[in-house]
């Protein structure tokens, strides 16, 4: 017998649950890709990404996933022979300097301490160190998804800005856009990268780029540019611009409503409620790690994202408690990525998300622990629940304050 008919439950990091009205937006004819309504759409589009990276920033949407959205960001303000310091706390910084490395770009790891978010201080004493500008820009994560690290932006830039090096600062805020405070312009963002499959609640198929003015005056000169990804052309003026071609009419339908959804929320509501469910998540890991080979990978609580959760395994097999809680509950857990695989389970907590879903998974991956023989503390979804209490205890005061 298995418990899993009815809605699988998606809990990765990535692509998130779509919203039923995400969906049915989608759910209608294609439209002219000239002129008309798909002209108003695109813009609209455009002016609301620019209110959720809280920046005056100049836009750009492409077709496809986050890693392309790497690339745009790398040949649009890079050239063969410089090089890029790569801020590691986990896969996916590395990832993108490995991208940039296949494009002729010289790239320099500085290394995190395990387990540990990027270290300001470390960030500004090798940009002293360069005495000659050779780095060109600074690559991070703001939240890696693989290792579930939260990365402080803001501290980055200062530690960039008490070096005095003029390197671009780059943000990856893929896996935590819509989750959790981002500030392009008050944090001093040169360009940030984005993608519509997590926070923004919308289906794979969107990779986003915010460029400031330095960002652009860079890309005059970046010799890594083709006309696909180039700031320049999307610049032009005409809508076929916008996307070097044919527009992704439905994934813009699908993004108009999620940003709609986003927007009447309020952006501050939302990462409040990232946080208070991710503070759930966090009270039931922190019950089953009270005994049993179960932990956080992330050291620091002040470190951890609220848009992921990642769990270390320890001698537990991870990967037959995953299949279990797919096959016997309807429960889709996160694999663990790089460094993790084999060892970890990721409990994704992002996007369209509410206390029963949270609860709901919590619960499974309890039922799952149990049933294929994982030892863990008791308590879990006491200590969740109560969580969630708490918080909207304490928004109930402060709103009759």
């Amino acid at each position: 017998m298995s418990l899993a008919q009815g809605r699988e439950f998606l809990a990765i990091p990535g692509p998130s649950v779509t919203p039923d009205a995400v969906l049915q937006a989608m759910n209608r004819p294609s439209i002219n890709i000239y002129e008309g309504e798909i002209v108003e759409t695109t813009q609209s589009i455009l002016r609301d990404l620019r209110s959720v990276a809280r920046t005056t920033a100049r836009p750009f949407i492409y077709i496809a996933n986050g890693h392309g959205a790497w690339e745009a960001a790398l040949t649009n303000t890079l050239s063969r022979g410089d090089t890029a310091l790569v801020l590691e706390s986990g896969r996916f910084a590395l990832g993108w300097g490995e991208m940039a490395a296949q494009m002729g770009v010289k790239v320099e790891v500085l290394h995190a301490a395990p387990r540990r978010a990027v270290d300001p201080d470390a960030v500004e004493a090798r940009l002293r160190a360069d005495a000659g500008h050779a780095i060109k820009a600074v690559l991070v994560v703001q939240v890696d998804t693989a290792s579930s690290i939260h990365n402080d932006i803001a501290a980055i830039r200062a530690a960039i800005d008490a070096a005095g090096h003029p390197a671009l600062y780059m943000v990856d805020v893929i896996a935590s856009q819509g989750c959790t405070a981002f500030e392009m312009d008050a944090w001093g963002v040169d360009v940030t990268v984005g993608g519509a499959q997590k926070g923004l609640m919308t289906p794979p198929g969107l990779g986003f780029c915010w460029a400031n003015d330095r960002a652009l005056a860079a890309c005059r000169t970046a010799d890594l540019r083709t006309q696909y990804w180039d700031w320049q052309f999307r610049s032009g003026g005409e809508q076929y611009q916008n996307f070097c071609g044919t527009a992704p009419i439905h994934l813009l339908f699908a993004l108009r409503k999620a940003l709609d959804m986003l927007l009447a929320e309020g952006l501050e509501a939302a990462w409040a409620r990232h946080a208070a469910l991710a503070g759930a998540v966090r009270a039931a890991v922190g019950a089953w790690s009270a005994d049993g080979p179960l932990d956080f990978n992330v050291l620091d609580p002040r470190e951890r994202a609220n848009s992921v959760t990642t769990v270390l395994s320890g001698d537990a097999d991870a990967e037959a408690l995953r299949q279990f809680c797919q096959r016997e509950l309807g429960l889709v857990l996160g694999l663990g990525l790089g460094q993790f695989a084999g060892r970890s389970f990721r409990i994704g907590h992002m996007g369209w998300l509410n206390a029963p879903m949270v609860l709901g998974a919590l619960g499974a991956t309890q039922v799952g622990l149990s049933a294929c023989g994982i030892r863990h503390g008791a308590g879990a979804l006491e200590a969740a629940a109560a969580q969630l209490a708490a918080h909207l205890g304490a928004a109930r005061k402060r709103q009759a304050a």
